[in-house]
């Protein structure tokens, strides 16, 4: 059984950073893409990164192009997702999830998906 667990959010200051991890099991990492998506209050579910299963292969959402970074640890089945320069924009709960396949960002082509993890950004 496919099972993703994120981790790491919580509240920051405007202009703080955040790391958030993603632990998958009853799989291995090297063979999915991966994606981080987030979902605000009231809006809809959107991509904020995702990556192929080569390190090269990323895709990031124009509003956080220059200060998000995802990652993957292979070796211990892990993805993470580096946000820095945050914004009270950015205030959603954040998703990992995986899909075989090519790099792609449509929610849809996602098979497996985390509980999500809290990211609240404020003074």
């Amino acid at each position: 059984q496919v099972q993703l667990v994120e981790s790491g959010g919580g509240l920051v200051q405007p202009g703080g950073s955040l790391k958030l991890s993603c632990a998958v099991s009853g799989t291995t990492l090297k063979y999915w893409a991966i994606g981080w998506f987030r979902q605000a209050p009231g809006k809809a579910r959107e991509g904020v990164a995702c990556m192929g299963t080569k390190d090269r292969d990323q895709l990031y959402a124009d509003s956080v192009r220059t200060r998000f970074v995802i990652s993957r640890d292979n070796t211990n089945n892990a993805a993470y997702l580096q946000m820095n320069n945050l914004k009270p924009e950015d205030t959603a709960v954040y998703y990992c999830a995986a899909r075989s396949g090519p790099v792609g960002s449509r929610i849809y082509e996602y098979a497996y998906w985390g509980q999500g993890t809290q990211v609240t950004v404020s003074s």
